[in-house]
């Protein structure tokens, strides 16, 4: 039991690690020169939802990629 603890904590720690990633490369863009004062806030919003989605989607790849790669002694044995 106490496996399926660390497999939550590397998740967890997987997520919000590649979250904040994909959250200080769209801040890097500057993309809030080109929006207007009134809809800044909402842009905000915008790009954390999409800093999560992208976000995630990385983390759950490299989480995958490696218990595949784990797997493959399997294929050997």
């Amino acid at each position: 039991m106490q496996y399926y603890g660390y497999l939550a904590l590397i998740t967890l720690v997987s997520h919000f690690i590649f979250i904040t990633l994909a959250f200080m490369g769209f801040q890097s863009l500057r993309l809030d020169r080109y929006i207007t004062p009134e809809r800044q806030g909402k842009f905000k919003l915008v790009i954390v939802m999409l800093s999560v989605a992208v976000g995630f989607g990385c983390s759950e790849f490299f989480l995958n990629f490696i218990d595949s790669a784990r797997n493959l002694v399997y294929l050997i044995s």
